[in-house]
């Protein structure tokens, strides 16, 4: 087969390299497997890309034929809950659709927006290669019809494969090898304007050349935001700016910032019941500890679950988190933790229901178990960020921390107001101001500190200063307010409810902020 070799499926280890000193931007790789893979219109396994790099008369136009890179270690396989996206012994990254839950991990992990939710059957897909041809000895549809033989097929692991010889002998480029995600999609000619997705500038108005692309929060649009041809800020030296380019829509939607929030309460409502009695403000028989508390916990926890299996694109098949778990992913570590933690809240409600010495002893022999797990409901989602190596704002060690803060903080608030924790309603002040306080000043240092990736630097511009400073500033301000008005002279009783309800509303705002800021960045 021209341009490809076969070799058992055992040995093997499959890559490309995209050749683009041949390439010239025809699109018949983006043709050919549409019609072979059926890919519906509006979404794409493969494009080429195309960037403008100089100006007039020292001016060329690059292209970058843009694809899932099948890493070694691909972190989309890591983070999918039921081993959907898997990785096959010949190093090729599938899927299996009948198993996909639809919760949009793998895209949230995937550093290069390779994989999108087919809206004919709602589940996530990529480029795989064509295994199917590959397992009968057929070369992938986009390498078929290449006018130019640009794209190259061939097993790593044999030395006369011409990939193997072209990866090992001459000059190649990898897209975001900062990831340690090991692709197996050689370039070979690229241009960096077309391999770094902030190297060329978004063009004026989001003109392209032959559309325009939709705009709107959910939406991540092409190239760098700042400035047409390097001047607003765009990473290359060289003047570019993009010509033809394929937007992307964001994984997760208000919904995973709303559940952050419930979540919080969740988990919040028991850490701050417990912290009462562990400092003797509530005895351990009191009603509030042995039954309100585990009730507003529960309840947190139900409105968290109904948010994810609403965000997922295919809410029936839910269960497949617990009957066919993939314990990497923290999306199934999380579902446990909230599980268990949901049953010792159950545990405790039950030993609480009967009042009075005897309660008050079980369920402060419980406390030792659902306290931890309580703190780790809170805690899970920074390491279900951190797994989304696609997010750059989201690698912050001091997130676990600053999630539990805000859970206290959410936590004290919601106890704020209920009825039974009245004779606490001094404590959960200073409390509630005390981690609203500590929450304001983590958001300071994120603010301030240098970071270490245009990408996360370009997700806090647009968290501060860009698409989602509304909500990021109503939601700060709220909550400066809220400790405002704690730290009032004339603070009581009377202020609990605007105390909660600023620290409940600013958190909320914060937090779709931080959200949708961490997917606002261009990937491809």
């Amino acid at each position: 087969m021209p341009g490809s070799e076969t070799s058992s499926s055992e040995t093997a280890r499959w890559a490309k390299v995209i050749d683009h000193t041949r390439c010239i931007g025809c699109h018949a790789c983006t043709t050919a497997c549409k019609s072979e893979n059926e890919v519906p219109l509006g979404v794409t396994r493969t494009y080429v890309k195309y960037a403008d790099v100089g100006t007039f008369p020292a001016a060329r136009r690059a292209f970058q034929v843009t694809r899932c890179n099948q890493c070694d270690d691909a972190p989309c396989t890591t983070a999918c809950p039921t081993r959907a996206m898997f990785r096959r012994p010949d190093g090729i990254v599938d899927f299996d659709k009948s198993i996909c839950i639809g919760c949009k991990a793998c895209i949230a992990a995937c550093p290069y927006d390779a994989i999108f939710i087919n809206p004919d059957d709602h589940s996530a897909e990529k480029c795989n290669f064509c295994a199917h041809r590959i397992d009968v000895g057929l070369e992938p549809a986009c390498v078929t019809v290449c006018p130019t033989e640009a794209i190259l097929v061939g097993d790593l692991e044999d030395p006369t494969s011409k990939v193997a010889q072209l990866v090992g002998r001459e000059p190649v480029a990898v897209r975001r090898p900062e990831k340690e995600t090991h692709p197996k999609l050689f370039y070979r000619g690229a241009h960096q304007a077309t391999l770094d997705p902030l190297a060329a500038a978004r063009p004026d108005g989001g003109l392209f050349m032959w559309s325009e692309q939709p705009a709107g929060a959910a939406q991540v649009g092409s190239g760098h935001p700042h400035g047409e041809k390097g001047g607003g800020g765009a990473n290359s030296s060289a003047a570019a700016v993009l010509s033809y380019d394929v937007s992307h829509k964001a994984p997760w939607d208000w919904r995973v910032s709303a559940y952050t929030l419930t979540k919080g309460i969740g988990a919040g409502a028991y850490l701050v019941a417990l912290l009462l009695c562990l400092t003797g403000a509530l005895t351990w028989s009191d009603r509030a500890w042995l039954t309100v508390s585990p009730i507003l916990a529960m309840v947190g926890l139900a409105l968290t679950g109904g948010l994810l299996i609403w965000d997922l694109e295919h809410p029936g098949r839910f269960h497949m988190i617990f009957t066919r778990p993939h314990f990497k992913s923290w999306l199934v570590r999380g579902a446990f933790v909230i599980a268990a933690y949901g049953l010792g809240l159950v545990a405790h409600l039950a030993a609480g229901l009967g009042g009075g010495p005897p309660s008050g002893s079980a369920t402060r022999g419980l406390a030792w178990a659902v306290g931890p797990l309580a703190a780790l409901t809170a805690i899970y989602t920074a390491y279900l960020f951190a797994q989304a190596k696609a997010r750059d704002l989201w690698q912050n060690p001091l997130l676990p921390p600053h999630l539990l803060v805000q859970a206290l903080l959410a936590g004290a608030a919601v106890l704020l107001v209920t009825p039974g924790f009245a004779g606490v309603a001094g404590e959960l002040r200073t409390l509630f101001g005390l981690t609203a306080a500590i929450h304001l000043a983590l958001v300071l240092g994120e603010l301030t500190l240098t970071h270490s990736t245009a990408h996360a630097a370009l997700a806090v511009h647009e968290m501060v200063r860009g698409r989602f400073a509304l909500w990021f500033w109503t939601g700060t301000l709220a909550v400066a307010a809220a400790v405002a008005l704690v730290v009032a002279p004339l603070a009581g009783p009377w202020l609990d409810p605007a105390i909660a309800a600023l620290g409940l509303l600013g958190l909320l705002a914060f937090e779709h902020a931080y959200v949708q800021a961490g997917q606002s960045v261009p990937l491809a």
